[in-house]
């Protein structure tokens, strides 16, 4: 089973996707899912600060909208928010958008709501969906300072997706509010994320010998993502056989860990390579993924390594358990628990038979569950939805 795009869609429709175009979750999901409804015949417009990290240029039906933001010095911080509702109230005028979906809460809501009141006056009518990825309710939304604004976006919207049912609860629960959220999932393309023998015999030998096992590591290094346990774990697997590991991606706890690396002895075996566009050519060359994150509400970059048949081994929070089945399709262990990990990840590669099983398992759950066949014709659904309540309610309304 793959996953090519041979499901129907719905109508074409005219889309705004922003989102934040750097290197983290959130960004990749949005823009995946702007290049999938691309794919299906939908005319996607990205409203954003800069061009998304994984966009080609080469995609069709694929528009990028950049927002300006010009510095006064009546403003010690340009005002991007407000720049941002305007390039979404332009842009959406202009292409006649069906919808704004709009990717973490904080601010890109309440441009979004903004936008939306702005062509109100114009005889406009702008439905907007948030989509929440974690911390902007997790960390940030929970700040103080921020947290009835966040509340605001949230009800405000004319609907709310979230990443794992976790994530649907937490919100819930810590924003006090009644406002329905559709949990949809993350997704990978199977076809693009995959196992291809030729190209890791061609690629592996950069980075590990025949003897030697190689573990990965991808995130965007901050604290949350506990990048020292990696190492930790990383060093008791080298001790105890052959082996090496990539590390993908950057941020403020890369220095700390390369320091680690060097006092743990392990800095030789260790391939930092920063940001990387080929990512989907890089997970399939491991033979274990590493994420002791202290909190992921979905773990994107987990299910993007089991479709290229390589288990993850994980704590056991926030969304982590939605997506592996402990034992059958990657290992769970809690938050901190560097010798338990070690200890299993020597003993898997020990054991070629119960690796390649959990490898085909990684790979099917994937297939089954988590592919863009199976999760995009929801968004789809949802939008529909929305705009169909919009037009219900406008004409209650008239």
């Amino acid at each position: 089973m793959t996953c090519l795009r041979d499901t129907p869609s719905p109508r074409p429709l005219k889309i705004g996707i922003t989102c934040y175009p750097t290197y983290g979750g959130s960004g990749v999901v949005a823009t995946e899912l702007g290049i999938e409804l691309a794919a299906r015949g939908h005319q996607v417009h990205f409203i954003t600060s800069s061009a998304p990290f994984r966009l080609t240029g080469r995609e069709a039906n694929i528009y990028l909208h950049q927002v300006e933001t010009y510095h006064y010095p009546l403003f010690e911080h340009a005002p991007y928010d407000l720049a941002l509702a305007t390039r979404m109230a332009e842009v959406a005028e202009f292409y006649q958008l069906d919808l704004l979906h709009v990717h973490y809460a904080i601010p890109h809501s309440l441009s979004a709501y903004l936008a939306k009141q702005m062509l109100a006056t114009r005889g406009i009518n702008l439905p907007f969906i948030t989509t929440l990825h974690g911390t902007d309710i997790t960390l940030v939304g929970l700040d103080r300072s921020y947290l009835p604004i966040t509340r605001f976006g949230i009800e405000q919207s004319d609907g709310v997706t979230a990443i794992s049912s976790y994530l649907s609860d937490r919100t819930h629960e810590a924003f006090s509010i009644d406002t329905p959220i559709e949990v949809i999932r993350n997704f990978v393309n199977c076809d693009v994320y995959a196992h291809h023998p030729d190209q890791i015999r061609e690629m592996r030998p950069r980075f590990a010998a025949p003897d030697e096992k190689l573990l990965v590591h991808l995130s965007n290094f901050r604290p949350v993502k506990r990048v020292q346990d990696v190492i930790k774990v990383f060093a008791q697997v080298a001790h105890a056989l052959p082996a090496r590991l990539l590390l993908i991606g950057d941020g403020p706890d890369r220095s700390t860990a390369e320091y680690l690396a060097r006092e743990l002895g392990v800095s030789d075996r260790i391939h930092f390579l920063g940001k990387q566009d080929n990512v989907n050519e890089l997970l399939p060359l491991a033979d274990l993924m590493l994420l002791p994150s202290e909190m992921e509400s979905f773990g994107l970059a987990a299910l993007e390594a089991m479709a290229c048949r390589v288990p993850p081994i994980a704590t056991n929070i926030g969304g982590i358990p939605e997506l592996i089945d402990h034992g059958i399709n990657g290992l769970m262990f809690p938050v901190g628990d560097v010798d338990s990990m070690a200890r299993a990840a020597i003993e898997l590669l020990g054991d070629p038979d119960r690796l390649e099983a959990m490898s085909h398992a990684a790979r099917q759950t994937a297939q089954d569950r988590f592919c863009t066949t199976r999760i995009i014709p929801l968004y789809e659904a949802y939008y529909l939805q929305i705009l169909n309540q919009t037009e219900k309610s406008k004409a209650q309304r008239g």
